[in-house]
């Protein structure tokens, strides 16, 4: 589980260009958190994740789509 600080911060990080999103390639430039992200959101893979949650479907995850899919696993606290 992790908090909202926390999950920020994960995004911060893996959103290299500081877009305010994390794209595809982003996540896979750092495979050790996007395993974090996996977990945290019950998802296999980025594919998976960007499937699932990438909700207008621009091909990344913003902060708030990321936030949604760990609530969604019950992993925000």
């Amino acid at each position: 589980m992790t908090t909202e600080q926390e999950l920020q911060s994960l995004f911060n990080t893996l959103d290299r260009d500081q877009d305010g999103k994390i794209s595809i390639n982003e996540l896979f430039l750092s495979p050790g958190l996007s395993a974090v992200i996996s977990s945290e959101t019950n998802t296999n893979s980025p594919q998976e994740l960007l499937v699932q949650y990438d909700s207008d479907e621009d091909g990344s995850i913003t902060f708030e789509e990321l936030k949604k899919a760990v609530e969604k696993a019950s992993n925000l606290t």
